[in-house]
C-alpha cells in the first residue's frame, strides 16, 4: 500500500475587482445546473413598502452550495456556542427569498 497522498498547498489572493459589502438581504435562484445568490441592502422606505437594491449576484454548483451550507452551519453553531442563541425576527422571513 502506498501513503496517502498529501492535500495541496492552498494560495489565497484576491483579484484586483475584489470587493467587499455588507447585505441585509439575500435571494436564492437555482435551476439543475447552479444556485444565484443575489446580495443587496434592504430598507423599508414607507409604513408599506421595502425598497431592495441589489448589488452582488454570485453563481454557485450544487455542489459549492451544499458545501457552503455546510461551513455556515458550522460556523453559526460555533458562534451560538460563544453569544448565544441567534433569534430571527418572525417578521424578517421574507427578507430571503428562494425563487
Amino acid at each position: 500500500m502506498s501513503a496517502p497522498t498529501p492535500p495541496p498547498e492552498i494560495r489565497i489572493s484576491q483579484t484586483s475587482d475584489y470587493r467587499e459589502g455588507y447585505a441585509n438581504s439575500v435571494q436564492i435562484r437555482l435551476s439543475v445546473w447552479d444556485f444565484l445568490l443575489v446580495f443587496g441592502t434592504m430598507a423599508q422606505t414607507n409604513p408599506d413598502a421595502v425598497q431592495l437594491n441589489n448589488f452582488q449576484g454570485i453563481y454557485l454548483s450544487p455542489q459549492q452550495a451544499k458545501a457552503l451550507w455546510n461551513v455556515l452551519g458550522q460556523n453559526i453553531g460555533h458562534y451560538e456556542s460563544t453569544f448565544g442563541e441567534i433569534k430571527l425576527d418572525p417578521r424578517a422571513a421574507g427578507q430571503m427569498s428562494v425563487q
